[in-house]
Protein backbone atom coordinates (compact mmCIF):
# COMPACT_ATOMS: atom_id res chain seq x y z
CA UNK A 1 0.00 0.00 0.00
CA UNK A 2 1.36 3.81 -0.58
CA UNK A 3 0.73 6.13 1.00
CA UNK A 4 1.05 9.68 0.05
CA UNK A 5 1.73 12.17 2.37
CA UNK A 6 -0.12 15.83 2.39
CA UNK A 7 2.30 18.83 2.52
CA UNK A 8 1.30 20.75 5.30
CA UNK A 9 1.08 25.45 4.85
CA UNK A 10 1.63 27.26 7.80
CA UNK A 11 0.07 30.92 7.54
CA UNK A 12 0.27 33.28 10.21
CA UNK A 13 -0.53 36.98 11.51
CA UNK A 14 -0.26 38.90 14.67
CA UNK A 15 -3.41 40.89 15.92
CA UNK A 16 -2.93 43.64 18.13
CA UNK A 17 -6.18 43.17 20.68
CA UNK A 18 -7.28 41.17 23.34
CA UNK A 19 -7.26 37.22 22.98
CA UNK A 20 -10.95 37.16 23.25
CA UNK A 21 -11.72 39.82 20.85
CA UNK A 22 -9.67 37.79 18.75
CA UNK A 23 -11.38 34.55 19.30
CA UNK A 24 -14.72 35.90 18.87
CA UNK A 25 -13.79 38.40 15.61
CA UNK A 26 -12.29 34.78 14.43
CA UNK A 27 -15.26 32.91 15.18
CA UNK A 28 -18.18 34.36 15.09
CA UNK A 29 -20.42 34.59 11.93
CA UNK A 30 -21.50 38.18 12.51
CA UNK A 31 -17.54 39.33 12.21
CA UNK A 32 -16.54 36.52 9.34
CA UNK A 33 -18.78 37.54 6.83
CA UNK A 34 -16.78 41.05 6.80
CA UNK A 35 -13.52 39.62 6.69
CA UNK A 36 -13.40 36.21 4.95
CA UNK A 37 -12.02 37.15 1.28
CA UNK A 38 -8.71 36.95 0.04
CA UNK A 39 -9.37 40.33 -2.46
CA UNK A 40 -11.62 43.14 -2.19
CA UNK A 41 -13.77 41.48 -5.74
CA UNK A 42 -14.90 38.84 -3.39
CA UNK A 43 -17.10 38.52 -0.59
CA UNK A 44 -18.48 35.78 1.95
CA UNK A 45 -22.29 36.95 2.12
CA UNK A 46 -23.25 34.18 4.50
CA UNK A 47 -21.77 31.93 7.36
CA UNK A 48 -22.97 29.79 9.94
CA UNK A 49 -20.75 28.59 12.82
CA UNK A 50 -21.00 25.34 15.62
CA UNK A 51 -17.69 25.80 17.27
CA UNK A 52 -17.77 22.56 18.88
CA UNK A 53 -16.46 19.11 18.69
CA UNK A 54 -19.10 17.64 16.03
CA UNK A 55 -19.83 20.96 15.24
CA UNK A 56 -19.77 21.81 11.21
CA UNK A 57 -18.99 25.09 9.69
CA UNK A 58 -19.81 26.74 6.32
CA UNK A 59 -19.23 30.00 4.35
CA UNK A 60 -20.28 31.42 1.20
CA UNK A 61 -17.41 32.07 -0.76
CA UNK A 62 -18.07 34.41 -3.83
CA UNK A 63 -17.07 36.79 -6.52
CA UNK A 64 -18.57 39.80 -6.28
CA UNK A 65 -19.71 40.09 -9.58
CA UNK A 66 -21.76 36.80 -9.22
CA UNK A 67 -19.08 35.09 -11.92
CA UNK A 68 -18.73 32.09 -9.43
CA UNK A 69 -18.28 30.68 -5.52
CA UNK A 70 -18.22 28.24 -3.29
CA UNK A 71 -18.79 27.01 0.09
CA UNK A 72 -15.85 26.48 2.25
CA UNK A 73 -16.84 23.77 5.36
CA UNK A 74 -15.89 21.00 7.88
CA UNK A 75 -16.36 19.45 10.83
CA UNK A 76 -14.44 20.22 13.70
CA UNK A 77 -12.58 17.61 15.79
CA UNK A 78 -11.31 19.50 18.98
CA UNK A 79 -11.90 22.91 20.52
CA UNK A 80 -10.08 24.74 23.19
CA UNK A 81 -11.73 28.42 23.74
CA UNK A 82 -9.34 30.70 23.06
CA UNK A 83 -6.25 28.31 22.49
CA UNK A 84 -7.11 25.96 19.28
CA UNK A 85 -9.31 24.22 17.46
CA UNK A 86 -9.11 21.27 14.44
CA UNK A 87 -10.99 20.75 12.17
CA UNK A 88 -11.54 18.47 8.94
CA UNK A 89 -12.58 19.78 5.41
CA UNK A 90 -15.28 18.42 3.58
CA UNK A 91 -12.25 17.24 1.22
CA UNK A 92 -11.08 15.41 3.98
CA UNK A 93 -7.76 17.96 5.06
CA UNK A 94 -6.67 18.89 8.25
CA UNK A 95 -6.52 22.10 9.72
CA UNK A 96 -5.41 23.69 12.81
CA UNK A 97 -6.10 27.02 13.70
CA UNK A 98 -4.16 28.21 16.97
CA UNK A 99 -4.34 31.72 19.00
CA UNK A 100 -1.21 32.76 21.37
CA UNK A 101 -0.78 35.89 23.86
CA UNK A 102 2.41 37.60 22.76
CA UNK A 103 3.94 40.50 23.59
CA UNK A 104 1.47 42.53 21.04
CA UNK A 105 -1.23 40.81 21.04
CA UNK A 106 -2.40 37.82 19.46
CA UNK A 107 -0.57 35.50 17.12
CA UNK A 108 -2.80 33.03 14.80
CA UNK A 109 -1.36 30.23 13.14
CA UNK A 110 -3.55 28.16 10.37
CA UNK A 111 -1.22 25.16 9.59
CA UNK A 112 -3.49 22.85 6.64
CA UNK A 113 -3.30 19.99 4.33
CA UNK A 114 -2.65 21.17 1.04
CA UNK A 115 -4.72 20.54 -1.71
CA UNK A 116 -3.57 18.90 -4.97
CA UNK A 117 -5.21 20.89 -7.37
CA UNK A 118 -3.56 24.40 -7.09
CA UNK A 119 -0.24 25.42 -6.48
CA UNK A 120 1.18 25.08 -2.74
CA UNK A 121 2.04 28.83 -3.12
CA UNK A 122 -1.16 30.10 -4.69
CA UNK A 123 -3.16 28.54 -1.63
CA UNK A 124 -0.54 29.83 1.26
CA UNK A 125 -1.03 33.26 -0.59
CA UNK A 126 -4.56 33.37 -0.50
CA UNK A 127 -5.30 32.06 2.95
CA UNK A 128 -2.34 34.62 4.18
CA UNK A 129 -4.80 36.91 2.28
CA UNK A 130 -7.61 36.30 4.46
CA UNK A 131 -5.78 36.34 7.56
CA UNK A 132 -4.24 39.28 6.34
CA UNK A 133 -7.72 41.00 5.97
CA UNK A 134 -8.69 39.70 9.63
CA UNK A 135 -6.27 41.34 11.20
CA UNK A 136 -7.35 44.83 9.50
CA UNK A 137 -11.08 44.08 9.90
CA UNK A 138 -10.48 43.78 14.24
CA UNK A 139 -7.79 46.20 14.61
CA UNK A 140 -10.31 49.04 12.56
CA UNK A 141 -12.90 48.41 15.05
CA UNK A 142 -11.42 49.53 18.33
Amino acid sequence: MTTIQKSKITVQATVNASLEKVWDYFTQPKHIIHWNNASPDWHTPRAENDLQPGGSFTSRMEAKDGSMGFDFGGVYQEVELHSFYTYIMEDGRYAKVSFTKVSDGVEIKEVFDAEMTNPAEMQKNGWQAILDNFKTYIQSHE
